[in-house]
């Protein structure tokens, strides 16, 4: 894959996560800086970790002033023109899906161009898919999407497979990169309409009953 390609990818995915921040931001009532920090860790953590891992210091959002420009941007609009974004059903949930996709997809390109082998490649694409989903989810006080949500790993692993799996294949990333865009994100949607979940063990203790007011 060619660097314009991997700019490209990275800028899509800075901009649909920071939309995907700052919508839970503006929903949990954060104010404008609020929303803004909350859209760049979100857009930046998951790449920042795969840089690191790769030994790629300091980390490309760090060096460069696009990815936090472009982030701090896509939250601002976002926190002016949310009643737009929430025509959308599940705003949050359609931009991290896009952004969880792409993200994968570049975060386990990166790796492959490192040399690094098939298991490492996928595991990196994963790292840097729900690295700013789960950062972001931390600082609004929920247990990660990726610990609780329906097919949220599973989905960022598919990409990473296809990617890695191609490029082993030596099928050309033209062809490879939007079929695993799409699978990523089209199995993500459909878990949650689905509302389809990996299974949870036997034997985790039920919720408690419902307290009763006191007199």
């Amino acid at each position: 894959m060619n660097d314009t390609m991997m700019r490209l990818l990275d800028v899509i995915g800075t901009v649909v996560f920071a939309i995907s921040g700052a919508t839970l931001g503006v929903r949990r009532r954060m104010d404008l800086f609020g929303v803004i920090v909350l859209a760049c860790v979100t857009a930046t953590a998951g790449g920042v970790m795969r840089d690191l891992l790769v030994g790629t210091t300091p980390p490309f959002a760090i060096a460069n002033w696009k990815p936090l420009t472009l982030a701090a941007c896509a939250g601002l609009l976002t926190f002016y023109f949310e009643p737009l974004v929430g025509k959308l059903k599940s705003p949050v949930q359609v931009f991290d899906a896009a952004g969880l996709g792409v993200f994968a997809v570049a975060g386990t390109q990166q790796a492959l161009d490192h040399d690094l082998s098939f298991g490492s490649s996928v595991l990196l694409g994963l790292i840097s898919a729900i690295g700013g989903g789960v950062v972001r989810d931390i600082m609004t006080a929920q247990v990660p999407n990726v610990l609780r949500a329906e097919i949220y790993a599973v989905a960022a692993l598919t990409a990473s497979v296809i990617i890695a799996g191609a490029h082993h294949l030596q099928m050309a990333s033209t062809a490879a990169v939007p079929f695993a865009v799409a699978a990523c994100f089209l199995l993500r949607l459909v878990a949650i309409r689905r509302a389809w979940n990996l299974p949870a063990s036997r034997h985790a203790p039920k919720d408690p009953p419902p307290t009763s007011p006191a007199p």
